[in-house]
């Protein structure tokens, strides 16, 4: 009987040991669960941390793209407007050079023009002589002043030869001094263009022409001072033009 009691007593012992290990093994299962529960939210909360992060740089990527085809289209256009800057720059300078040797060729060529201008002036008859010298004079200091265009410059040497053509054509009558044997006098100038210049004092008494064989001014006949004084006085729309009252002696 006492072996059946101990007996009994290990089997009591060994069913509440198993019991309490039992419990303790699902109590550390549940504990494990529960660990992997957490460790699985935590692990699809970081999931859907990088996926919102995920989306949020594929959204910028999305719109780095669109800015750079953006970017991309404006650089082209850009570029096209640069092209053709270039070309104008190119055609704008092309055309200085042709400009400048224009230019070269142009600036010998006024001058010329100024030096044939005085030297026919010197030749001319002594009509405005001191005035058109004047006008030449300036024509020379416009060639040297860098402030004046050199179509200005060829503008004005073009009035200046126009206004000689103009002496070659015109009645006229002005004052002026004439110079005889070293005396100055006031008379009345006259000329039909380059055919006749003549002068007369200022009383009436005396007349001259001039002399394009001796370069020189002939007194005239008291005969002609009539026809002399109607030539000035038509000159000043005084009387009717009558060239068969201009007394054509001047004309040798």
């Amino acid at each position: 009987m006492s072996k059946s009691l101990i007996a009994s007593a290990f089997a009591g012992v060994f069913a509440f040991s198993g019991g309490a290990m039992a419990n303790s093994g699902l109590e550390q299962i549940h504990q494990e669960n529960s660990q992997i529960v957490r460790e699985a939210v935590r692990s699809q909360e970081r999931i859907n941390t990088i996926y919102e992060q995920t989306q949020e740089l594929l959204g910028q990527y999305r719109q780095v793209v669109d800015q750079t085809d953006s970017l991309k289209v404006y650089n082209d256009f850009l570029q096209t407007l640069v092209n053709d800057q270039q070309r104008q720059i190119n055609s704008i300078q092309r055309q200085i050079d042709t400009l400048e040797d224009t230019r070269r060729g142009t600036v010998p060529l006024m001058f010329k023009m100024i030096d044939a201008l005085e030297e026919f002036v010197k030749n001319d008859i002594p009509l405005r002589t001191e005035r058109r010298m004047e006008r030449v004079e300036r024509l020379r200091d416009s060639m040297a002043r860098s402030d004046v265009q050199l179509s200005e410059q060829y503008r004005q040497i073009m009035e200046a030869y126009s206004i000689e053509a103009g002496y070659g054509s015109e009645l006229a009558s002005f004052q002026g001094t004439l110079n005889l044997a070293g005396n100055e006098l006031t008379v009345d100038y006259v000329h039909l263009g380059r055919l006749a210049l003549m002068a007369m004092s200022l009383d009436g008494n005396n007349a001259w022409h001039w002399n394009r064989q001796t370069n020189s001014w002939d007194k005239l006949p008291d005969s002609y001072l009539n026809g002399v004084s109607d030539f000035i006085k038509m000159a000043r729309r005084e009387i009717n033009p009558d060239m068969a009252r201009v007394p054509l002696i001047a004309a040798e």
